[in-house]
């Protein structure tokens, strides 16, 4: 018998450098002898890969937005998640709907429960009223205007990452209130820190959850 799937979603204002701390949880779970599935939102196949580039470069309104993000989710879900999760994978997504919530609810102000009633049909589970959820979503907590001034020096900005520091602000109060409604399911990261204590504050949420071996078990 294979072990049980693992969700995990990884999200954050950009700039808050979730990218390093992804690669490095794979190499720890491969490590531990597990398969590792690494993907993202909006994306992680080919007709969502496509989708990702309108939303990140077209311009349109808030709707279209948040109808092609559930759009690519959905396919996403079905063609990747699931079967993955089926097999006992460990899934690692940057991003997913938190990030649909924090910014095109938050940031656009778009109607929260339009979004909420999107996040019901896409991610809805057969013959019950559960949602496919992330076990554990680790979230990247970072001032806005650490995040802009790392954002100055980066490459040519997307349709996101160009905003203005208020957008973004709006943008953590949206993951904040996510975190609100499901305390359980987050583990927040400081993640304005050397980037060594960054990882050790993203190992230990695994650790803590029996995911992963304590470090010092491995010395």
């Amino acid at each position: 018998m294979h072990p049980a799937g693992l969700f995990i979603t990884f999200e954050g204002i950009d700039g808050a450098g979730k990218s390093t701390h992804i690669a490095a949880l794979a190499d720890a779970f491969r490590a531990a002898g597990r398969s590792v599935a690494l993907t993202r939102e909006p994306g992680g196949t080919p007709l969502a890969e496509k989708l990702r580039e309108l939303v990140l470069n077209d311009a349109m309104d808030p709707l279209s937005e948040a109808l092609l993000m559930f759009a690519a989710r959905r396919d996403h879900l079905q063609q990747v998640i699931e079967p993955a999760l089926a097999w006992g994978e460990v899934v690692l997504c940057d991003r997913f709907t938190d990030a649909t919530f924090a910014y095109q609810g938050s940031g656009r102000g778009f109607d929260l429960e339009v979004l909420r009633q999107l996040e019901r049909w896409v991610q809805g589970q057969p013959g019950t009223d559960a949602l496919r959820q992330p076990d554990l979503t680790v979230w990247f907590d970072l001032p806005p205007a650490v995040a802009a001034q790392r954002l100055a020096s980066a490459r040519v900005p997307d349709r996101f990452e160009s905003q203005p520091q208020a957008f973004f602000e709006r943008v953590a109060a949206g993951y904040a209130q996510r975190m609100e409604g499901a305390p359980e399911r987050f583990a927040r990261i400081a993640s304005d820190q050397p980037k060594a204590e960054v990882w050790q504050q993203v190992r230990q949420a695994f650790e803590q959850r029996g995911w992963l071996q304590p470090t010092e078990a491995r010395a």
